[in-house]
């Protein structure tokens, strides 16, 4: 396993770097030298350092290991101190320090002790086998070469026919394949082992002949060298003992950089299945997810922009790690609010916050909570009724109370069964008949109104055996089949992840493999099916046998927890296996899948958004209070509502929309609440309810809610314009929340409003009733918006309802204009 250089941007020696980096290291070290006199941390208090890695081991020859210091202020910034450091070994004779990189001298172990001030760190370092180098390996060294040099990407040698004649696996998920289509194709032309030099692939690379991928790396460079050295060795394959890289750690993981121009380097150290590790800083490719906050150099360093937040990730192998950058105005004063956090989500919120010197809004009013809090978790509107006595209360607790009542209603039940009802995809088909999914949606329905816990649910809802009647829930394996299918399923509804990418190759931005796909797969293949009594049944069992062939290999694939290891099966049923997996604390998607999921419903965002797109290259805006809200879900032994009243009581759920010039284009830090238009299904019912009418919807008794509905075959023309889910996919993409013309439109001139105020005859009754038509007025205002009319708009609408005006025409007007008003229509 050859090393490339890698030598940090912080090394003093230009002419080694210009000699010995390959072309990619050399433009971080060109940026740093330029920039590194004004960037120190000279102006700020250094309160602690970090060292990446914290433990250093070389294992070769040309083995060797960069060294990163993080120096962290008391107010939160970061600065690369790395060069501002003293370094002291207990025995300097074992290894050779060249700026901030380490090389071996001789066998041994020792202690580097790193110093920034007062600061200290103590480093680790093991070097053994330092006379001796291994051959390169075509799996090791040429591999991460064709990666890095972006050879079998997509856009290049990597796409599904290849480019100009030549195929790569995509991102390299075929190692063997690829060194066949290398070695064996195009004989004495692509490899040349008589003048490896001489070898096409060599000469295209350096671009010594051309090249429509343009030149990739220089002659001189050790990418080269070790190339050609390869061809020289007759293109060896790896034996099967070869060591495999088993994951990868970045460092740092979090930099707050003060000011456009601050820089923080990255390192990146591969671990092996042989227990060793090896910097591949050099052999990483780097991203960033936004160019404007926070660069990054083919070298892997950081350079701060425009004030925002970026997630850079480095790729080696099939591995993707990310660190969070936070970049700020240079100098930027702040002062956090004062206000007591009533919980742990506040307290992480305001900490996130703290980092980017964000104001968090006010508090919202009673009206704003009773409203915003009622639509969440009922889908429906606070009752006037209810209006006057949450306003009229004095109780200090009636927020919480109120949580409590809505909580416990049949309403917030019906909102949640909904939900599931779209992530299983409840929707009859020709061989999928209407009782059946009535059943499903029932046993779904009874689950959540007992408040089975969620981990106990979805045990059930996944090994279960028997029929489509008698056994409900049963009906998963039958809405979803094939192996490939179910396990794609699985992944994005229980654990929040999309695997589909790995079915052909490896994730390009995400740690799952071919391999892990269908071993995953492998859990449901021996699920099988039969006709039941009723023709409308089916039944559901494990038949003991069955495989899942890996399209590569060819091999039967082995049942593999994603992310983790393969089980004992001992005969058992797959599934239970599977199941007890998935719910257990090793599993640590389930719980922020579901936390994240409820987290969405309450503020129109995930704190990983999408929801059902977990990977490491997408990765939680604030992963401190993800793994808190997932904590807490499973010590209350995975009680919904109980982690659904903690968000709803907090600070962060209950504070205003109204932004300040702080927080004024913040949209993914909950420095706010967000302005959200309500689904579609609580908007119909919200629109029957104030109008005082009754829908029928198949399958819902007369005068039920459309969230009620269990078939997804099943809409309607308002429905589909607003959002409904199909039901056809289990993606989150489903549920289209974005307003729109058509929905204006609709409402303004459709069937919809106007023949359900007709209905109604909600003025009509009142003016009946000889109620005066200013009170009618704040009636209206408070069924529809929750709040009374304002001094500015009793005074607008006079003259609808004044005298000589046509009362009942006006008042039909003003109660059209507010079913139609962006306030009635959004939750806010």
């Amino acid at each position: 396993m050859k090393p490339l250089q890698n030598a940090l941007p912080h090394a003093p020696s230009v002419e080694f770097s210009l000699r010995r980096v390959t072309r990619w290291t050399l433009r971080g070290l060109t940026a740093c030298l330029v920039l590194h006199c004004s960037l120190t941390a000279s102006a700020a208090e250094i309160v602690d350092i970090q060292v990446f890695p914290a433990e250093v081991s070389l294992t070769s020859k040309s083995d060797r290991q960069s060294v990163v210091v993080q120096g962290l202020t008391a107010d939160g910034l970061t600065y690369d101190v790395t060069q501002d450091c003293q370094w002291t070994f207990a025995n300097d004779g074992l290894t050779r320090r060249e700026g901030s990189t380490l090389k071996p001298a001789a066998d041994g172990e020792t202690q580097l002790t790193i110093t920034h001030g007062t600061l200290s760190r103590q480093v680790p370092v093991v070097v053994k086998n330092s006379a001796s180098d291994p051959p390169v390996s075509f799996n090791l060294d040429v591999m991460p070469i064709l990666m890095k040099a972006g050879c079998n990407t997509g856009s290049c040698h990597g796409a599904a026919k290849g480019k100009d004649g030549f195929c790569l696996s995509l991102f390299g998920y075929d190692p063997d394949g690829d060194h066949r289509r290398i070695t064996e194709e195009q004989p004495g032309r692509r490899i040349n082992l008589a003048v490896p030099e001489a070898s096409l692939m060599v000469e295209k690379a350096i671009g010594a002949v051309p090249h429509s991928g343009g030149k990739r790396f220089e002659a001189d460079s050790e990418a080269c060298q070790h190339l050609v050295e390869w061809i020289r060795l007759g293109v060896p394959k790896d034996p099967p003992t070869q060591i495999t890289c088993t994951g990868i750690e970045l460092g740092p993981t979090q930099a707050v950089l003060d000011g456009e121009g601050a820089s923080q380097q990255l390192v990146v150290v591969a671990k092996y299945s042989d227990g060793s590790t090896r910097d591949v800083t050099a052999l990483s490719a780097f991203l960033t997810s936004n160019e404007g906050s926070a660069k990054v150099s083919e070298s892997g360093l950081i350079t701060a922009g425009e004030r925002g937040e970026a997630f850079v990730m480095a790729r080696f192998d099939v591995y993707t790690q990310g660190a969070q950058v936070l970049t700020l105005p240079k100098g930027l004063q702040y002062e956090a609010p004062a206000s007591e956090p009533v919980n742990f989500i506040d307290e992480l919120v305001m900490e996130k916050l703290k980092k980017l010197r964000l104001q968090p809004s006010g508090l919202c009013t009673d009206e704003e909570f009773l409203r915003r809090v009622t639509i969440d978790l009922t889908g429906l509107l606070p009752t006037p009724d209810e209006y006057h006595a949450f306003m009229s209360s004095s109780e200090p607790d009636k927020r919480a109370k109120k949580i409590d009542e809505l909580l416990a209603s049949p309403e917030f039940t019906n909102v949640w069964v909904s939900n599931w009802a779209d992530w299983l995809r409840m929707r009859s088909e020709d061989a999928l008949s209407e009782k059946t999914i009535g059943l499903y949606h029932r046993w779904i329905s009874e689950q959540l109104a007992a408040n089975v816990p969620l981990d106990q649910m979805v045990k059930s809802l996944l090994t279960g055996s028997g029929g489509t009647f008698s056994v409900p829930q049963v009906t998963y394996y039958e809405i979803t089949k094939t192996p490939a299918d179910l396990g794609e399923n699985v992944a994005q509804v229980f654990i929040g992840t999309r695997i589909q990418c790995a079915q052909c190759h490896n994730h390009p931005f995400d740690r799952w493999t071919q391999n892990d796909y269908y071993d995953f797969a492998a859990f449901f293949a021996q699920v099988a099916r039969k006709n039941g009594e009723d023709p409308r049944e089916r039944v559901i069992f494990n038949r003991g046998s069955g495989e899942v062939k890996h399209p590569v290999t060819g091999k039967n694939a082995i049942p593999r927890f994603l992310g983790g290891e393969a089980p004992k099966l001992d005969g058992r049923d797959r599934r239970e296996i599977l199941a007890d997996w998935l719910v257990s604390k090793e599993n640590p998607y389930f719980a922020k899948n579901f936390a994240n999921r409820i987290w969405l419903e309450l503020f129109g965002r995930g704190l990983v958004e999408p929801v059902d797109d977990f990977r490491i290259s997408n990765p939680p805006s604030n992963p401190e209070l993800l793994d808190a809200l997932a904590e807490r879900f499973i010590e209350s032994n995975y009680d919904f509502r109980k982690l659904v009243k903690e968000i709803c009581v907090s600070q962060t759920y209950q504070r205003s929309t109204r932004r300040n010039d702080s927080n004024r284009s913040d949209e993914a830090n909950y420095a706010h609440q967000n302005i959200r238009r309500i689904k579609a299904e609580s908007m119909l019912d919200i629109l029957t309810q104030v109008t005082k009418t009754t829908d029928a919807f198949p399958g819902v008794p007369h005068g039920g809610r459309s969230k009620q509905i269990a078939d997804g075959r099943f809409s309607s023309y308002f429905l589909t314009t607003f959002g409904r889910a199909t039901r056809t996919t289990a993606c989150s993409c489903e549920v289209r929340m974005e307003p729109n013309l058509s929905q204006a439109l609709h409402l303004m001139n459709g069937t919809t409003v106007n023949a359900k105020m007709q209905q109604g005859k909600l003025i009509e009754t009142q003016l009946q009733q000889k109620k005066p038509p200013q009170e009618i007025v704040e009636d209206l205002y408070i069924t529809c918006l929750s709040r009374l009319p304002s001094d500015e708009e009793r005074a607008n609408l006079a003259p609808l309802i004044g005298e000589g005006a046509n009362v009942q025409q006006g008042l039909e007007d003003i109660f059209w204009a507010l079913l139609n008003s962006r306030e009635f229509l959004f939750n806010h």
